[in-house]
């Protein structure tokens, strides 16, 4: 029911997720990120409690590889996951149980992972990455939401998609980007790049009111002096 793009910005050092799915608020539960550790998405049928213990895998230094063999392994009803990890070097690992849903698969490309279940087609996930590889000059953002809409491009999934969310940490403990579009009867991606496009010019601006609200740049609302 959801195809991802997790990915990593050798530029910056970003990591983040990009996603989509038929169902409600898929941002609520599906993808997961952390400043300087990685990025991860647990999907088809989820457990959202697997996206911070794969990230607590690679704070504890293991690799992606290590952390999703130690997370499998004997876990109850992980024949139903889907699961994607990224960390902060470009190194990815992924899961996808016995029990995952329609066509589905999964691609390691350079510095992402894209990964699918209920797939038109098993290119989707191909061409996210191949997408995301064209694009290294971009803000990972803008990467990340041009490859989810290559997903798209190439197919999708077999229904329509009503959920989309994107996800980027860079230094700080709390979200660089945190945008998602819970329900939409119609094109859910395309209405999360126009919140990407609103948001981009002030995103500084809130890191820096949160650092250091005395040097912030106004507020811009009713009543801000």
């Amino acid at each position: 029911m959801t195809f991802s793009i997790s990915g990593f910005c050798k530029r910056t050092g970003m990591v983040g997720v990009a996603i989509t799915t038929s169902s409600i608020s898929v941002a609520s539960r599906c993808p997961w990120i952390r400043a300087g550790v990685g990025a991860a998405a647990t999907q088809n049928i989820t457990d959202p409690s697997l996206g911070n213990l794969m990230l607590d895998g690679l704070e504890q230094g293991k690799t992606p590889d290590q952390v999703i063999s130690d997370l499998v392994n004997g876990r109850d009803f992980i024949e139903y996951r889907q699961l994607a990890l990224i960390d902060a070097k470009g190194q990815s690992a992924s899961f996808t149980g016995n029990q995952t849903l329609g066509t589905n698969a999964v691609v390691q490309g350079n510095d992402c992972i894209a990964a699918g279940n209920i797939l038109i087609t098993t290119a989707v996930p191909q061409a996210m990455a191949d997408t995301f590889a064209q694009h290294s000059q971009l803000h990972l953002a803008q990467r990340l939401l041009l490859a989810l809409q290559a997903g798209v491009d190439a197919g999708g999934e077999e229904g329509p998609v009503h959920s989309a969310g994107l996800k980027v940490a860079h230094i700080h403990p709390w979200p660089l980007v945190d945008l998602r579009v819970d329900w939409a009867d119609d094109g859910p991606i395309a209405q999360l790049m126009d919140l990407w496009k609103a948001y981009q010019p002030q995103m500084m601006d809130y890191n820096s009111r949160a650092i250091d609200p005395s040097s912030a740049p106004s507020y811009g609302v009713p009543g801000d002096l």
